[in-house]
């Protein structure tokens, strides 16, 4: 019998709005046989817990509580302490509630910010141990994490996805049940080696496609090959302003100190010797904007512009640039604005044109509000299945 949940947030430190109790709750939190219902939202960690449990007729899953996102603007920013506790205690309750429990686990993010609270994820488990006493506790992790040998103290094994954008959510949550109920059997004895190299990367040189991290996580396989059960890496997340930020090595093996050991420094100095290309400078959006004029003038297209700092979503510094430098035959994807769009539901029509003034309304570092003219092509509800890889039947 093994208990499931699920509390997660990527925390950008730096957004305004904190992120409340009752924003989580307004966003949606499942509990019980609903933490496990993944009907209608493509693969996910638990979907590979479930895919784990179902080889077997003696293992049964125990939902306890899974959040959703909370509703905040660009996912808020640091949660309060009420907040991790009252759901980090809602947890707790529903597991020691479950009857007799031989193992749990935790599908997290890494990347959490909780005011006081300096490891949230390591503590979340320290709590749950109270709890379950020596039984296998693992954890599954975003490629964003951000964490420690804090949270290894807490967790029997920590396992992480190796794709950006994230497609193996399902394979790595498989790997983590697969674990657990071979832990728990008597068959396996996590033993794990972790490794901060102390670099610090934007998310944009993290694609696992493309090197450099795709040196590092061929590299992850390679000690896989030799007889690490799972070598993983996180990259990090550069936007949260915490004591574990940058990247982490994560390595888990049978009752294999030596070979954990020389696994995880070894995919640590790798890291540390891309260092150079991992922190390459970026530009602003009047240069980057410019580059994407001259590449198309000389032939190169379609260009993908990633506003890879607009968290907030109401970013106005690349559609000003693309406005004022004479940028012919291209689309802004999405800019957040709901009272224009409150307006427009109210006052207007498909087909009316109007001119509005979006962005820029929540915080100054999102740049100014910008004057647009246009013609309205749909207005009403925006609901679509997920095609791609990434969450593919969502």
């Amino acid at each position: 019998r093994i208990a499931v949940a699920s509390f997660s947030h990527e925390t950008c430190t730096f957004c305004p709005n904190i992120t409340t109790l009752e924003a989580w709750e307004e966003g949606g939190i499942l509990y019980g046989k609903g933490a496990l219902d993944t009907e209608g939202q493509g693969k996910s960690y638990i979907t590979g817990y479930k895919e784990a449990a179902g080889e077997h007729e003696d293992v049964k899953l125990i939902g306890t509580l899974r959040t959703t996102r909370p509703a905040t603007i660009g996912m808020g920013s640091w949660l309060t302490t009420q907040a991790f506790d009252v759901i980090s205690e809602r947890i707790c309750d529903r597991m020691s509630k479950a009857g007799e429990l031989d193992g749990v686990l935790l599908a997290l993010h890494g990347a959490m910010a909780v005011t006081g609270i300096p490891r949230p994820e390591a503590e979340l488990c320290r709590r749950v141990r109270k709890i379950l006493g020596g039984k296998p506790i693992m954890v599954t992790l975003d490629l964003h994490a951000c964490e420690d040998q804090e949270l290894a103290n807490a967790a029997d094994g920590v396992f992480i996805l190796k794709t950006y954008p994230h497609l193996d959510s399902h394979e790595i949550g498989y790997t983590a049940a697969k674990c657990i109920i071979q832990t728990i059997r008597g068959e396996f004895n996590p033993t794990m080696a972790v490794r901060k190299p102390g670099v610090i990367s934007a998310s944009v040189y993290q694609a696992s496609e493309y090197n450099p991290m795709k040196k590092v996580y061929d590299r992850c396989r390679e000690w896989e090959e030799k007889g690490v059960y799972c070598a993983s890496v996180a990259p990090g997340f550069a936007y949260m302003d915490t004591p574990d930020v940058g990247a982490s090595v994560f390595v888990v093996t049978n009752d294999d100190h030596v070979l954990a050991e020389k696994a995880a420094q070894d995919i640590s100095d790798l890291i540390w010797s891309l260092r150079e290309e991992l922190t390459k400078p970026l530009p602003g959006a009047k240069e980057g904007v410019a580059n994407v004029i001259k590449m198309v003038e000389e032939g190169t297209k379609p260009v993908v512009i990633a506003y890879h700092d607009d968290r907030l979503g109401d970013g106005t510094h690349v559609l000003r640039a693309l406005l004022e430098q004479g940028a012919k035959n291209w689309c802004s994807s999405s800019i957040a604005d709901p009272k224009v769009l409150y307006k427009l539901d109210q006052e207007y029509e498909v087909g009316d044109k109007v001119t509005v003034t979006i962005g820029g309304w929540v915080h100054p570092i999102s740049g100014e509000p910008v004057s647009v003219t246009g013609r309205i092509e749909w207005l009403g509800p925006a609901d679509w299945v997920e095609t791609g890889p990434m969450g593919k039947g969502a």
